[in-house]
């Protein structure tokens, strides 16, 4: 079974201390954290669905043949925003087994 929030939290977990000492990019995250709980419909219902966004993000990646890098674009950047929710509000990285 695929866990979609176990495989970014093992990629971009990592990415997270890189946030102390980068103000602008704490920022950018930030901002694409905020853009996930907008779409996800609230700080209150985002626990719930991230599993099943960060998934559809995930197949769109591998669609367009994305590949991880060390610095920083959209998709790295919304990956590592996903990855600090996951950490900051204790979201389970078994609750939506795929």
């Amino acid at each position: 079974m695929r866990q979609p929030l176990a495989e970014v939290w093992e990629r971009f977990g990592p990415r997270l201390p890189e946030l102390a000492f980068e103000p602008g990019l704490a920022a950018a995250v930030d901002q694409h954290a905020a853009a996930v709980r907008d779409v996800l419909g609230g700080a209150e219902a985002f626990p719930h669905t991230l599993g099943d966004y960060i998934l559809g993000f995930l197949e769109a990646l591998e669609e367009s043949d994305w590949r991880e890098h060390a610095g920083y674009d959209f998709a790295s950047l919304r990956l590592t925003a996903v990855s600090w929710l996951i950490r900051e509000h204790r979201i389970s990285l078994r609750s939506n087994p795929l």
